[in-house]
């Protein structure tokens, strides 16, 4: 099983978003890591078949997406960033609304729904209008509905944004056992959300795929670029203007351990410590701000 890009290009008034991508797919699950405005959610609007491509093609073992038509929305599940819904639909209304969409007989809609909720910890507000429920709550009624058809491709675009830090985990765990027998295709700019689980992944920027790989591999290419040492607080301003640093802790005696990027030590005293792909996306990304992007 595989979901093959081909070249896939999607031009808007004065921007290239997309820019000849090609990538392969297979079982497992993979990351889709970028800044905001990479080009992620318009690929993956492609993928889901909603959007037409510019230039290039989709192909899902070997077949163009676009002439599978309804045989291919049968094995495909999508969790756009905001998915839409009527204010009056309780949860329950929404997904049995969805199921039907999907074609998915009634005597099944019941048991699928209840395992999903039971899986998502949704099953206390069932009863509730989606307009009234938390951020998190919402999404992983989005979640949900992605999944009713158990799909053989799941694409997601930044699932876990509003969930908390357990919700995190639960999902991550449960997206590693769905994945199973089946592609799943994770788009966010925060890299904790699949460093562990991904089997692969690929690194998107300015509308083109720089890099594919599992975390291990495209770790690889930080070793050696990834420091730690300890300075004095009172010249860590200084040091800031001149090096990348992505972590700092206050210690004692008036001194802040620093991480930084850099090809070569700089400090007198520093440390190569083991790469992580949080590193890796600060060095394609150096403005991105993965702190205030986890919030």
């Amino acid at each position: 099983m595989e979901l093959k890009m081909e070249h896939l290009s999607k031009q808007f008034k004065g921007k290239r978003a997309v820019d000849d991508v090609s990538l392969t797919l297979t079982q497992g699950v993979w990351g889709l890591l970028g800044a905001n405005g990479a080009g992620k959610t318009t690929l993956m609007r492609m993928i889901a078949d909603i959007m037409t491509p510019t230039d290039g093609a989709v192909f899902y073992d070997g077949k163009d997406i676009r002439k599978m038509g309804e045989a291919y929305r049968e094995l495909f599940g999508y969790l756009p960033q905001d998915f839409g819904y009527s204010r009056d639909f309780t949860v329950k209304d929404y997904l049995e609304y969805v199921a039907a969409l999907k074609g998915i007989p009634i005597r099944e809609t019941a048991k699928k729904i209840d395992h999903l909720l039971e899986i998502l910890t949704l099953s206390d507000v069932k009863g509730k209008k989606i307009a009234k429920l938390s951020g998190g709550m919402k999404r992983r009624v989005g979640i949900a509905q992605a999944m009713l058809n158990d799909p053989r491709i799941l694409v997601m675009d930044e699932p876990t944004a509003g969930l908390d830090p357990g919700e995190r985990v639960r999902f991550r765990n449960f997206i590693s056992e769905f994945s199973q027998d089946r592609i799943v295709l994770i788009s966010t700019h925060i890299v904790s959300d699949i460093e562990y689980i991904a089997t692969r992944n690929a690194i998107m920027k300015a509308g083109r795929i720089v890099a594919v790989g599992a975390t291990d591999e495209l770790v690889k290419e930080m070793e050696g670029k990834v420091w730690t040492c300890t300075i004095p607080a009172r010249e860590l301003a200084s040091y800031e203007m001149r090096l990348r640093i992505i972590n700092q802790r206050s210690e004692d005696d008036g001194q802040v351990s620093v991480r930084y990027l850099s090809e070569t030590p700089d400090i007198s005293g520093a440390v190569a410590v083991q790469p992580r792909l949080e590193d890796l996306y600060l060095w394609y990304f150096p403005q991105a701000n993965l702190k205030e992007e986890e919030n």
